[in-house]
């Protein structure tokens, strides 16, 4: 499988083993390629209305994934910064800006992996300081 545009967040769900949110981020990257394509061609296809929403459900499963007390609490800035990430590409989806739309997923996929990484590892510290 020939990951485009989420290879970040679908490394990290992959070594995590959460398999949801490796799905949706798959279904997501392949939406994603096919409005990079509808954009590239200049097209006004459902494939780049159809992005917004894949983006948000990858969101909530990565919400699902990290726990939302977590995402809400500690994990607000990460939560923040997908949120602007998004932004960014839902702008650069309406400008019609390919080059725009490619540098806005380079940075939506550098938010959602850090967010999906940074809090398995507080969630593994914190089991290791209930052990302990």
């Amino acid at each position: 499988m020939k990951v485009t545009f989420l290879p970040l967040t679908v490394d990290a769900a992959r070594r995590l083993g959460a398999r949801p949110l490796l799905d949706q981020a798959v279904r997501t990257d392949r939406a994603a390629a096919e409005c990079w394509t509808a954009l590239l061609a200049g097209c006004g296809t459902a494939a780049r209305r159809d992005l917004g929403p894949q983006l948000r459900r990858l969101s909530e499963a990565t919400s699902m994934q990290v726990g939302s007390r977590w995402w809400f609490a500690e994990g607000a800035g990460h939560r923040r910064r997908v949120a602007g990430a998004q932004e960014n590409l839902e702008e650069a989806i309406a400008d019609g800006d390919g080059q725009e739309f490619a540098l806005a997923f380079v940075g939506y996929d550098h938010a959602m992996a850090s967010a999906v990484v940074c809090a398995n590892s507080v969630q593994a510290r914190k089991v290791g300081e209930h052990r302990a």
